[in-house]
């Protein structure tokens, strides 16, 4: 055995794993090749190894996470939310009775606020029950649905939180719905919204801020529909603006829709282009008598809580009588009944 110490046979064994042969590894470190050769055998002998073993083992743990598998969920994760997503990029409803059709669209219901006028709320969906043709739909708020800090605001009220869920039951299952927006009100349960399961069951279309629709007519003609609880934008010359900005930013739709401002307006516009013509709606809602408007001295500008658009699709994109829009919701539906029987 050698005089040499470990450090220089691991120096040596190391110039051996770095190099391709024994004349290279001694020319390395300084020493020759006969050299190197009897200090890998004093390695052998002292137990010698590069790298260096550590001076203990402990047992191999498995990692809580697998990667590969993680990586895979995220991967189907993915998958399924752009599924999820580019469908309802633009949702397809078929109509299954021909001839003209017409939505009753109903501004912010607050079904559960004093101040709202539970009877024209009630007077609306009987008036949808009971005309041939005329389908319900909304913009969200639902029910005032207090949470946090804001659950104070039930000692203001006299329907308690167990009753405002009632009466929106009562709502959802009172008509047939074409669509359901949920506004900011609603979208306060946060995951675990109920407004969810109780649409479900319902068979009810529901989503959250907003929904876009292609409607499919029999005749071929398809009307597309962009409903959300508010559009962005706002002017105080134009109660529409949002709406009409919309437009005019490039949502190439019959009619936009929205409300969560409570108060009323109406847009009309054409695009040059492709000539359609599209209406900008807000719709102001149910609530008539309102704390935070008083409060706040906002100006009544609510000229109906809800609006029907008569749709004919036997006319052009271009044709001023495609879509009519009635504040009167009585007067519109009269004059759906006409269309129709006009029509047959």
């Amino acid at each position: 055995m050698s005089k040499c110490s470990d450090a220089e046979i691991l120096e040596t064994l190391r110039a051996v794993a770095n190099t391709s042969n024994h004349e290279e590894a001694g020319a390395l470190i300084g020493i020759n090749r006969r050299t190197v050769g009897n200090r890998i055998k004093d390695a052998e002998i002292r137990g010698l190894v590069w790298p260096p073993k550590e001076p203990f083992e402990h047992d191999e743990l498995p990692d809580e996470i697998d990667l590969t598998a993680l990586v895979a969920r995220r991967k189907a994760q993915f998958a399924k939310k752009q599924k999820a997503e580019l469908a309802r990029r633009l949702i397809g409803v078929k109509i299954s009775i021909d001839g003209p059709i017409g939505i009753l669209h109903m501004g912010d219901p607050h079904v559960d606020d004093d101040g709202t006028d539970i009877a024209k709320l009630e007077a609306d969906t009987t008036l949808c029950r009971e005309t041939e043709g005329l389908f319900a739909a909304t913009v969200g708020d639902l029910q005032n649905n207090w949470i946090g800090r804001l659950a104070r605001l039930y000692a203001e009220q006299s329907t308690s939180a167990a009753e405002s869920w009632a009466l929106t039951e009562w709502l959802v299952n009172s008509v047939t719905w074409l669509y359901m927006i949920g506004g900011n009100h609603d979208c306060w349960s946060g995951a675990g919204d109920p407004l969810k399961w109780i649409t479900k069951h319902s068979g009810t279309l529901f989503e959250n801020h907003s929904a876009r629709l292609n409607l499919k007519f029999p005749s071929g003609a398809e009307i597309r529909v962009n409903a959300r609880h508010d559009f962005s934008g706002h002017s105080m010359w134009n109660p529409a603006h949002g709406i009409a900005k919309a437009v005019q930013m490039g949502w190439r739709d019959h009619i936009l829709t929205c409300g969560h401002k409570h108060i009323s307006g109406y847009q009309i516009l054409k695009d040059p282009n492709s000539k359609l013509v599209s209406h900008a709606i807000r719709v102001a809602g149910y609530k008539t008598f309102d704390r935070y408007a008083t409060e706040k001295g906002l100006p009544d500008q609510t000229v109906s809580p809800s609006v029907i658009t008569v749709i004919d699709p036997y006319k052009d994109d271009s044709d001023a009588g495609q879509v009519t829009v009635y504040h009167d919701v009585e007067e519109g539906a009269e004059f759906l009944k006409w269309k129709r029987s006009k029509q047959f």
